[in-house]
């Protein structure tokens, strides 16, 4: 989310992407907005405010899941990476940092510049 604000161009055009094409969209954990914000302020309302962003609450599953991890962020968005009935096939990670998610049963979206 950082990658946004500082101008990734991959990350751009996820956001376009997600702007421009009907039934495309971004999600959001909201811990991963969060930790997000401490790093570079004001990312977490940029974000939430574009079309597409779907901004994903931290409901019960998901706090059960954070407990299970070292960081919140890191937490909410395997969570969120997960098949639901709306995402049968989960969703991407889409990230600058590939090498934090070896290991995790998760696809990834390498945003490396």
């Amino acid at each position: 989310m950082t990658a946004a604000g500082r101008g990734n161009l991959l990350a751009s055009r996820l956001i376009h992407r997600a702007h421009t094409e009907s039934g495309w969209f971004l999600y959001a954990p909201s811990c991963a907005l969060v930790e997000a914000d401490r790093t570079r302020p004001g990312t977490a309302e940029h974000l939430a405010a574009l079309p597409g962003m779907i901004v994903l609450d931290l409901d019960l599953p998901a706090a059960l899941a954070v407990a299970r991890q070292e960081t919140w962020a890191t937490a909410h968005c395997l969570h969120a990476a997960q098949p639901t009935p709306d995402r049968p096939d989960g969703a991407i990670v889409a990230t600058t940092e590939p090498k934090r998610w070896d290991g995790e049963p998760v696809r990834i979206l390498d945003l490396t510049p």
